[in-house]
């Protein structure tokens, strides 16, 4: 299923946001299956995050297990010097990692997660990036086509921060541009396996059956997880937006 060949990233040097688990796992995993060098970041699973980086020290690159959380400045600022002094820097950023429907958390969790620590992470990791790098944001069709299309009571907080915060980098391509790196949205349905589709269906039972049913397939993990990676690789789309699966149930944003 990995969309890259083998050997194809080797020497590139890669960091996928919340990659212990879910599709940032199998991103990261396709990554190092291609050579790359890599860094597994994850907020509070470091045994997690060890585990899979022993498993993909068999390919040959680097493996850098890195916690941070994203919402915390000084942590952003350690995960960025951890990177260049054992990378050197980057050639590859994806903001996989996001969040907002956890319990207990603030009631602006979801926009300083899903668009303020996105924006921090890029402005941080932007002067490790070399020419010809690519950032990579990841993010749902449910909160790409927020604005046209309605969502699920229950996501609609989580959509709506997700979607500012894909506006807030999009504001960022010129000065991307300008240090010669590319930047692409890639958007998913609802992605079969993911802690998201767990928490929604648990708040909206039957919530997923329904998306599925809707959409005639929703994709696994790996089955999204390859497009995240191939995003990474492929021709950048003139609207700097890679579709994943049908959208005929949404409105052109």
């Amino acid at each position: 299923m990995n969309p890259l060949a083998p050997g194809s990233l080797k020497g590139k040097r890669v960091l996928v946001t919340g990659s212990s688990r879910g599709v940032g796992a199998d991103t990261v995993s396709y990554f190092a299956e291609a050579g790359a060098d890599v860094v597994i970041n994850y907020r509070n699973k470091a045994a997690r995050a060890e585990k899979l980086a022993q498993e993909l020290s068999k390919f040959g690159g680097k493996v850098i297990t890195a916690g941070a959380d994203l919402t915390d400045a000084e942590s952003v600022a350690q995960l960025a010097n951890t990177i260049k002094t054992e990378l050197g820097g980057l050639d590859i950023l994806v903001l996989n990692a996001s969040g907002g429907m956890e319990r207990g958390m603030a009631e602006d969790y979801a926009m300083v997660l899903n668009r303020d620590s996105q924006v921090r992470m890029l402005e941080s990791m932007q002067p490790l990036l070399a020419e010809g790098g690519r950032v990579v944001f990841v993010t749902s069709h449910q909160a790409h086509f927020i604005r046209t299309t309605p969502t699920m009571p229950e996501y609609e907080p989580v959509a709506l921060s997700k979607r500012a915060g894909e506006d807030a980098l999009r504001e960022r391509i010129p000065a991307l541009t300008k240090d010669g790196i590319e930047f692409v949205v890639v958007s998913g349905d609802m992605i079969e396996g993911t802690i998201t589709a767990t928490l929604l269906e648990r708040a909206n039972p039957g919530a997923i059956e329904a998306r599925r049913e809707g959409a005639g397939k929703l994709y696994n993990v790996a089955e999204f997880a390859a497009e995240v990676a191939a995003a990474a690789v492929d021709p950048v789309p003139a609207d700097n937006t890679r579709l994943v699966g049908d959208t005929s149930d949404f409105n052109a944003a």
